[in-house]
C-alpha cells in the first residue's frame, strides 16, 4: 500500500496548503481535519466524474461545482451552509436534502474555522490546479492515506504519536493473509489503516477477478468493521474507507464508540483481528473500561483490549496485535491474561520491534500473532500454545526516525521465516549483523535444547544459534522458567551496560569526580583564553 511518486508530490502540495490555514489562525493539530472537509468534497467530485462513485454522492447544492466559481463573503457563507447541510441533511429552512447515513456521519458537527474568504478561495484554486487524472490513476484513497501519514509524521502529538508505520501494517497483513469472504475487525481503528491494508491485499490477490458479485458485495459492505472512540478521527477513517471503495453498514466501516464499553460487547466475532490498541491506563471518561464480560478486570487498556481480541475471534480465527513491553511481563492480572491467551489460542509468534518506529520516544513494542484454538483443533480451549517463536528485530538495530526511516526492507527477513508453515519452521536467522551481538548470559541461552538432534541442527547451521534473531521456546519453558512472562530476549545490545561489570559505588564516584575536575580545568582555561583575547 505504498504511495506512488506522483501521489507523494500531491501529498506534499496538499500539506503545503496548511500554511494557508495557519495564516487564518488555525492550529497545527487541526490542519488535516480542516483540509479534508474541503478535500473530500473535491475527491467525491473527481470520483463521480470518473464514474467510480454511484452511491454516497453529495446532494445538489453541496458539490464542488457549487463552490469553485464563487468569491468573497458569498463563497465563505455558501461553504458554511454546505457543511451544515451535509452535517444535518437539511437546508436552512428545515427541508431534507439528503438522508445518507454515511455522509451524515462523515460531516457530523462539521464546522470551518476559516475566517477569510480569500484563504478559502486560495485552497479551492490550489485543489483545482492539482493533476487529479494522475492522482485518480494511482488511487485517491492512497493519496488521502498519504496525507494522514504525513500528518502523523509531522505533528507528533495526540493520536499521531502512536501512528502505526505503514511498513509494519502491510507486513502484519501479509503474515495474516486475509481472504475474500472473511470478516476483519479492528477494535481501535484510528484512521482505518489496518482495515484498508487488508482490503487492498485482498483486491491485489490473483484470485480477485474470479470473485462473484456476491463476494464483491460482501467485501464492500460486510467484510470490515472497526471502532473508533474519537469523533474527528472516525471522520477521517470514514472518508478514508469510502475513497478506497469500502462502505460498510449504515454506520460505515468504522463505528463511533468504545471497544472497552458496550460497543465492544456487541461486536460480532471475526475471522481476523488486526489492531494497535492505544497505550496507557483507563482514567475514566469516554475511554474508560466499562465492560463486565472480561474475565480479568483491569485498568490496563492493553490487557483489556487483548482480552477482547482473543475472546472475539471465531474458532480458527487469526490475530496480529501491537502491544507494549509491559503487557509481556506485567505480573498479577498480566500473568493471568497471558496464561488465558496461551490456553485459548496458539500464540505462535512474537515480533520484538525496534525502538523509535513509533513517534512517542522510547516506546518499546511487539507484535503478537495468534490463532484461536490449537493447530489440531480450532475448538480447543485449553493448552492451545505448545511452542512460541520469537524474532528479535530490536537488538543492535538503528535508532529509527526521520534520518533513518523504518521501512519494508527491515521486515523482509522476519516475513521470510514467519510465513513458513509452523510445522516446517527452523531456528536460525542472522540478518542485520546479528552475529556481532553479544550473547545475554540468561536462562534463555542456558536453556538451549541440548539434545543430540538439536546439536546436529545447530552444527548444520554453521553459525551460532544463540546469536540467531529467530528462536523457538516451548510452553513448558515459558511457564516453568519464565513464570509465563513473554519478555524473552537472548541478545545484548551493543550500547547496553552490564551491571555486573560496573565498579563499586566508591569507584564510580571517584571516576566521576576526576572527570568533573578535568571538565572544570578545561572551562577555566577557556575563560582565561577568552579574557586574554578581550585584553588584546
Amino acid at each position: 500500500m505504498s504511495i506512488t511518486s506522483s501521489n507523494s508530490e500531491i501529498v506534499q502540495k496538499l500539506w503545503n496548503l496548511c500554511d494557508v490555514l495557519r495564516d487564518d489562525g488555525i492550529n497545527y493539530s487541526d490542519y488535516v481535519t480542516e483540509l479534508v472537509l474541503l478535500l473530500f468534497i473535491k475527491m467525491v467530485h473527481e470520483n463521480t466524474e470518473a464514474g467510480l462513485l454511484n452511491k454516497h454522492t453529495l446532494p445538489t447544492g453541496c458539490r464542488w461545482t457549487d463552490l469553485n466559481d464563487k468569491d468573497g463573503l458569498n463563497l465563505l457563507d455558501d461553504y458554511k451552509r454546505i457543511l451544515l447541510t451535509l452535517s444535518t441533511g437539511k437546508d436552512s429552512e428545515g427541508n431534507t436534502l439528503h438522508a445518507d447515513p454515511l455522509i451524515l456521519a462523515i460531516y457530523a458537527d462539521a464546522q470551518t474555522r476559516l475566517r477569510e474568504p480569500r484563504h478559502l478561495k486560495q485552497l479551492i484554486k490550489s485543489l483545482d490546479s492539482i493533476d487529479w487524472f494522475s492522482a485518480q490513476k494511482d488511487g485517491l484513497g492512497d493519496l488521502y492515506e498519504g496525507l494522514l501519514e504525513k500528518n502523523a509524521n509531522e505533528t507528533k502529538s495526540g493520536a499521531g504519536q502512536y501512528f502505526t508505520p505503514r511498513a509494519l501494517i502491510d507486513s502484519m497483513v501479509r503474515v495474516i493473509n486475509p481472504q475474500a469472504g472473511e470478516v476483519i475487525q479492528d477494535p481501535a481503528a484510528g484512521t482505518a489503516g489496518f482495515l484498508i491494508a487488508a482490503h487492498e491485499f485482498i483486491k491485489n490477490a490473483d484470485n480477485y477477478d474470479d470473485l462473484t458479485l456476491k463476494e464483491i458485495e460482501h467485501l464492500r459492505n460486510k467484510a470490515f468493521i472497526g471502532v473508533e472512540l474519537v469523533p474527528s478521527t472516525r471522520r477521517l477513517a470514514l472518508m478514508n474507507c469510502l475513497l478506497h471503495g469500502m462502505e460498510g453498514d449504515d454506520e460505515g466501516v468504522v463505528h463511533l464508540g468504545n471497544s472497552l464499553g458496550q460497543v465492544g460487547m456487541s461486536l460480532p466475532k471475526a475471522d481476523i483481528i488486526l489492531a494497535n490498541p492505544p497505550f496507557g491506563t483507563s482514567k475514566g471518561g469516554d475511554a474508560s473500561i466499562t465492560r463486565d464480560d472480561l474475565t480479568y478486570p483491569t485498568s490496563n487498556k492493553q490487557l483489556a483490549f487483548l482480552q477482547h481480541i482473543y475472546r472475539n475471534l471465531k474458532p480458527g480465527g487469526r490475530a496480529a496485535v501491537v502491544l507494549p513491553d509491559n503487557v509481556l511481563f506485567e505480573a498479577g492480572v498480566g500473568t493471568d491474561v497471558r496464561r488465558d491467551l496461551m490456553h485459548k489460542c496458539n500464540l505462535h509468534t512474537i515480533l520484538r520491534l525496534p525502538t523509535g518506529i513509533f513517534y512517542a520516544a522510547g516506546v518499546k513494542t511487539n507484535v503478537l500473532f495468534f490463532t484461536k484454538g490449537s493447530t489440531k483443533d480450532k475448538l480447543q480451549e485449553e493448552n492451545c500454545t505448545t511452542h512460541t517463536w520469537v524474532y528479535d528485530l530490536r537488538t543492535n538495530m538503528p535508532n529509527f526516525g526521520k534520518r533513518t526511516p523504518f521501512g519494508e526492507q527491515h521486515l523482509t527477513p522476519f516475513e521470510a521465516v514467519c510465513r513458513v508453515p509452523l510445522a516446517e519452521r527452523k531456528e536460525g536467522e542472522w540478518s542485520f549483523n546479528a552475529e556481532e551481538a553479544e550473547v545475554d548470559d540468561s536462562v534463555v541461552n542456558q536453556g538451549i535444547d541440548g539434545s543430540a538432534q538439536a546439536q546436529r541442527i545447530a552444527d548444520s547451521l554453521e553459525r551460532p544459534l544463540e546469536k540467531s534473531r529467530w528462536r523457538v521456546f516451548s510452553r513448558d519453558f515459558i511457564r516453568d522458567t519464565k513464570g509465563d512472562s513473554l519478555d524473552i530476549s537472548w541478545l545484548k545490545d551493543a550500547n547496553s551496560v552490564d551491571a555486573a561489570n560496573l565498579g563499586t559505588p566508591e569507584e564510580l564516584a571517584g571516576e566521576a569526580m576526576i572527570e568533573l575536575k578535568g571538565a572544570l580545568a578545561d572551562l577555566e582555561a577557556l575563560v582565561a583564553s577568552l579574557a586574554g583575547g578581550v585584553k588584546g
